[in-house]
This record gives C-alpha cells, structure tokens and sequence, in this order.
C-alpha cells in the first residue's frame, strides 16, 4: 500500500553533480512506493530525468542574478507555498539544510536532513558551527553517506546520524558505457589514458592533478580527459596553456553520459580536499577502472577499503600524486580492480533504495497518525 502523505525532497540547484544524481535515483524509486512526492527546485533543466508521476515545482521566472543564495531564497519560498496548500507534508532537504531547518521551527513540518560533504567543506567557521550544533537538533533524522562521515560529523556536532550509502545502478552504467562515441580519437595510441570527473571548484583541487602530469609529461605517456564545469574553467584552460598541455589534456562540458568516456579509459583520478561519499568513484569501480585517489577526510578511504581496492595519495600532495602514478606498475591492478568490483554490493541499488523508503516511510505513518 502506498503511503498518502506528500513527500518534499528540497534541492534548489541541480546541475548534474553526485548529489543531483542521487536525488534523481531515490526519487524515482521512492515514487513507485509513495503516492505523493514533490521535488522543489530552482530550474526544469533536469526535468526530464525525472518519473513523469513526481510532481516538480520549479521557479517559472529567470533573473539575472542567479547566484547559490538567490536559488536558496526563491525555493525556500516554493517551499513555504507548497506547505501552505498542505500542511501534511515531511521534508528532506538535500541542499540549503540550515535554512530549511531554521524555516521548520517556525512552520512545524517534520524535518530529515541529507548532508552530503564532510563538514570540513562548510563548517569551520566558529560562528557558523555554533548555529548548525543548534539547529540540528531540531532535525528528525540527519542522513549520512559514510561511516567516517558519521563519525566527524556526531563528534562535532553531537547528533546521531544514520548512514545509507548512495544506491549505484551498476546494470545502468553499464548499459549506457556501451554508448558509441563519435569523433572520439583522444586516447587512441596512448598508453596512460587518465579520466578525472568533478565540477572545477576548489573543493576538486585539479591543480594537483595538472602540476603531478606537468612534471610527469617527460616520463610516461598519458592523455587526460577533464569533465566538468564551474568557476576555476578559466583557470584550469590558463595553466593547460601555460604549459604547453593543450594535446595531452582536454577538458569537457558536463555530459549526461560520462560512462562510455570512462569505459574508454584505464585511469580514474580524484584529487578532491573534501568529500561526502564520491559517486564517481564508484561509477568508475563498475567499469572496473583503476582508482587513484586523494585520502581526504571522508569518502575515498572507505570506498577503497584503506588501499585495497585502489590508491590513495596524500590530499593536496603533487610529490605523492606524481610517486603514485609512476610506481603503478609495482601494484596488482587487475586484483585491486577485481576485488573492488565485488566490493560494491554494499552500495547495491534495491538494498540501499530501501533503506531511504523504510526511514521514510516511519516519519510518514507516525506524521499520518498526528493528523487524524
């Protein structure tokens, strides 16, 4: 039986990151279970990608000014009207947390945050972690996607969060890296075909990623492959050009399809400061890649079980990067990809789905109950 109380998943930018990924996947299993789901965010971009029973509120208005806390302000009141028509509502917010949580206290809806990136990337402001400590209380459950996660995040700001990891549809993946590619020849003849996929911020720190290949480009034969978007493009497209990199690295726009690019590689890279738990490193597992990543606070270590199923460096470390790279003939790839792959039963797409409906799915009959 599906439960009658609208679900609200609240993210006011899509743009084709991991988060947006997983808001597109639980969504549309959570539909085939719940009769009312609302998804408020600030643009129809991603429409599409969505299950035509979902009911998507979108800002029907453009401005010019189109900035992170501009798209905030205009979904939190998509979101004060949506509760304004029905009062019956349970919200998860996926984005924009704090101010979702702050509007709850005032309006009385039940409350499940989704925190998707170690709290290093956006509490280590004195002030500002005094005000995510106090109103996290307030949250009904707060949602996790790792274990070191849970771990810094607890200790810092003393809650008691669950994890679920992000559901991976491996079949899907691997279905659409079959994809063909036309008037692609860039890894054609090269022997270290590199991917790296991420938006360009600093979070992704791809500037050790271009200074370890920058000193390597003497040593090894290898094409990169960058796609992404975001502020540091200029930058990125600047030092590629400054070191006369313009054949060995291309950069690329997002792409709804970035498997068939990986399957045509034999390297993943991530070299990101900061993580929750990297989608795309498990994407990259599936089609059974190579991994070398960054040991940042949360996230890559767990997926790679300390080393076992892939290379960690040191974060922000070129000199470790570049010794990394070089020594990959000294390590037992093809078991480190094997054992990788079997690894990601825990992230198995019904198991993990589930997980999310049955949480859900408790705050959803208990809030039924209180309004009879």
């Amino acid at each position: 039986m599906k439960l009658s109380k609208n679900l609200i998943l609240f993210m006011p930018s899509i743009d084709g990151g991991g988060v947006e990924k997983n808001l597109i996947i639980i969504a549309n299993y959570l539909i085939k279970k719940i009769s009312k789901l609302t998804i408020i965010t600030y643009d129809a971009r991603f429409n599409s990608m969505f299950d035509k029973r979902i009911n998507i509120v979108n800002y029907k208005k453009k401005s010019k000014d189109e900035k992170k806390y501009y798209k905030y302000f205009i979904c939190i009141i998509l979101l004060i009207k949506e509760f304004l028509k029905e009062r019956k509502v349970l919200v998860v917010s996926f984005q924009a947390n704090i101010y979702v949580l702050i509007l709850s206290t005032f309006l009385k809806f039940r409350i499940i945050i989704r925190s998707n990136s170690a709290p290093i990337g956006w509490s280590q402001n004195f002030i500002k972690k005094k005000i995510f400590k106090f109103f996290f209380q307030f949250a009904d459950e707060i949602i996790v996607n790792s274990n070191e996660f849970k771990k810094i995040f607890d200790k810092k700001f003393k809650t008691n969060c669950k994890v679920i990891y992000n559901p991976l549809n491996k079949n899907e993946i691997i279905k659409l890296s079959k994809k063909k590619i036309s008037n692609f020849n860039f890894f054609k003849g090269v022997k270290i075909k590199i991917i790296n996929i991420a938006r360009f911020t600093d979070q992704k720190d791809h500037f050790t990623l271009l200074k370890a290949l920058n000193n390597l480009k003497e040593k090894i034969n290898f094409n990169l492959l960058i796609i992404g978007y975001g502020a540091n493009k200029e930058k990125i497209k600047n030092f590629i050009i400054r070191n006369k990199l313009s054949k060995r690295v291309k950069l690329m726009n997002f792409q709804k399809n970035p498997y068939k690019y990986i399957n045509k590689s034999n390297i993943f890279i991530l070299t990101s400061i900061y993580e929750g738990l990297p989608n795309v490193l498990l994407e990259a597992m599936t089609l059974k890649k190579m991994i070398i990543s960054s040991d940042c606070p949360t996230g890559p270590k767990e997926i790679l079980n300390k080393g076992k199923y892939g290379i960690l460096f040191k974060t922000k470390s070129v000199s470790d990067l570049e010794k990394k790279i070089l020594n990959l003939k000294n390590y037992k790839t093809n078991k480190m990809k094997r054992l990788g792959y079997d690894s990601l039963k825990r992230f198995d797409y019904e198991k993990c789905n589930f997980e999310y409906y049955s949480l859900l799915s408790k705050y959803l009959q208990s809030s039924i109950q209180a309004f009879k």
